[in-house]
């Protein structure tokens, strides 16, 4: 497959739940996670980017692994793409969001939102890993260095988005997405370099 894929999944991933959590009635970009963009009437939105961009990433991942350069990166990759497509399980509707869902955590969560979980932490951890990785895989300086920079911001931003989630911060939507558009533009840069 052609690295071009994974990188037009991991750039219109970002696109789609930028645009629709910042049109979605009664949804925070701020404070709830692009994970709850898939409930509610206009949740099929989200589940088809978790499963159409989580495709595309895999197929350009499975790309790097057929043609035997890099494998390691296309190992990681293709984790991350099948973390965004099983993410598509749906979390418990949680933290005012859909409107008229409880402000709290559940008591007790959903085998299905724990699924989603597990999911998520692959999602979360493969993208500095997949920095890490694309430091030794891509050629010259220029991005061995952005691969460093971008590392360091995916580590910061991550210890952030787990503090807030923890914490339910109000600004635990923003720390995510701290760490997913720079995680999921930095995939798609990896993607093109084997282009």
């Amino acid at each position: 497959m052609a690295p071009w894929i994974g990188a037009l999944g991991a750039a219109l991933f970002v696109l789609v739940f930028l645009i629709d959590g910042a049109t979605r009635p009664g949804y925070s970009p701020t404070r709830h996670t692009v994970s709850a963009l898939a409930l509610g009437p206009r949740g099929w939105l989200q589940r088809a980017n978790f499963l159409v961009c989580g495709a595309a990433i895999t197929a350009g991942a499975v790309g790097l692994l057929i043609s035997g350069d890099h494998r390691m990166l296309g190992l990681v990759l293709t984790i991350f793409g099948l973390g965004l497509v099983v993410s598509v399980i749906p979390m418990d509707p949680m933290r005012g969001y859909p409107p008229g869902a409880q402000d709290e955590d559940p008591t007790e969560f959903s085998a299905a939102h724990s699924l989603h979980d597990g999911a998520g932490a692959l999602v979360f951890f493969a993208l500095p890993v997949i920095s890490v990785v694309s430091a030794f895989a891509l050629p010259g300086v220029a991005w061995t260095v952005a691969a460093v920079l971008v590392t360091i911001v995916l580590m910061a931003a991550l210890a952030a988005f787990q503090r807030g989630w923890h914490e339910d911060s109000p600004s635990t939507g923003t720390a995510q997405r701290a760490v997913l558009v720079p995680g999921l533009l930095w995939v798609a840069a990896v993607f093109l370099g084997f282009s």
